[in-house]
């Protein structure tokens, strides 16, 4: 069903992304969130109606994944602010960048809480973005990977309790989404396509991993361009996404491919994002679409509020108007690459096309990964 005839895409969000962070020094010090909402409001493209604050998933919603003992530990370190070296061993907290900060119990699970109120929205036909969403490496009893949940697994895990029978995911993250892999590869009525960075962290997703099930990865080369983005999308992903005629996608829409982010070598641009998104509305009814990585203040906000834009089939204008630009120029960042922004930060919403050849790594990948395709 084209997504021009379903009703108007909603858009989840919270106020509790603007003032959480990871900690001074950490990839996530950074807003993202928040910024990219205010962007998309600065620019007249949340009309009333369209907007709905995320709940925060309960302990007895989020133990459908999680394990009880992981949920309470969880709970002990937001409380104390303190944690045990027996925790920190047993659970990750605290340890491999999964930092103690004020919120880290109430954030992730404000962002599962957004994920399972999109699938109430999603009862019938249309589209819902939670940009606080698509934290695809955590486990079922330890953080992993900067997300302690993993609302994909949680929401994907509902919707088959409910009755879906054939449930799409889609990461276009450069970060192989490990968690949702192992969790659910294994279950026929589930089909999972990744495109992410090869040998980038967790080092998962090679070409000939199909999680022991049901799994598509496509790894891709540093400097992969969106001519090569283009290519996997109409030669691998769209066939085997139609192939499959999903119930319901759910996309996770990672920033972190972009260029200028700091945590991968890949050189999309923000309306190679857009266009990979906007083509997959057509395979399903129902769509949900999560957030995810991306490192850059400035090009997650301009690329998460341009992809609203285009779920709605807005134009992104040519100059921002001064309430939008104000927006990002209200954003610092400690990195190097913020102490000298380039103006088109500040006054664009979309990138110049990054378009290039198209590698022969990426030509074997599409060929690999369609002719081990399972209907």
């Amino acid at each position: 069903m084209a997504h021009t005839m379903m009703r108007r895409p909603l858009l989840i969000g919270s106020e509790i992304y603007r003032a959480s962070t990871y900690g001074r020094n950490h990839p996530l010090a950074i807003p993202r969130v928040s910024t990219a909402l205010d962007l998309a409001r600065a620019l007249g493209a949340v009309p009333d109606g369209a907007y709905r604050d995320s709940p925060r998933a309960t302990i007895d919603q989020l133990a459908r994944f999680h394990t009880r003992a992981y949920l309470a530990a969880l709970e002990e370190v937001e409380r104390t602010q303190r944690v045990s070296d027996e925790v920190r061993r047993r659970h990750q907290i605290g340890a491999a960048g999964n930092p103690v900060f004020r919120e880290i119990l109430s954030r992730p699970a404000t962002a599962c809480g957004g994920t399972l109120l999109a699938l109430d929205l999603l009862a019938e036909p249309g589209i819902v973005y939670n940009m606080g969403g698509g934290t695809h490496h955590g486990r079922a009893d330890r953080a992993s990977g900067f997300c302690y949940l993993n609302d994909p697994v949680l929401g994907i895990l509902t919707l088959l309790d409910r009755g879906f029978r054939r449930v799409l995911y889609v990461d276009l993250d450069a970060h192989h989404c490990d968690g949702v892999q192992d969790a659910l590869s294994h279950d026929e009525r589930v089909r999972l396509i990744s495109i992410h960075e090869a040998g980038r962290w967790p080092h998962t997703g090679a070409i000939e991993d199909s999680g022991g099930g049901f799994a598509r990865n496509i790894p891709v080369p540093a400097g992969f361009n969106d001519t090569e983005q283009d290519f996997v999308m109409a030669h691998a992903v769209l066939p085997l996404a139609r192939d499959f005629e999903p119930e319901i996608l759910i996309v996770q829409a990672g920033a972190d491919a972009l260029e200028e982010d700091p945590l991968s070598r890949l050189a999309l641009s923000n309306g190679a994002l857009w266009r990979s998104v906007v083509a997959l509305l057509e395979v399903a009814p129902r769509v949900l679409v999560l957030g995810g990585g991306g490192y850059n203040p400035w090009s997650v906000a301009r690329c998460w509020a341009g992809l609203w834009l285009s779920l709605n089939g807005i134009e992104p204008p040519a100059r921002l108007p001064p309430a939008a630009e104000a927006v990002l120029r209200a954003v610092t960042w400690s990195r190097s690459a913020g102490r000298n922004p380039p103006d088109p930060w500040f006054t664009t919403l979309a990138d110049p096309p990054r378009d290039g050849p198209i590698s022969d790594a990426v030509r074997q990948a599409v060929d690999t990964v369609t002719r081990r395709h399972i209907v």
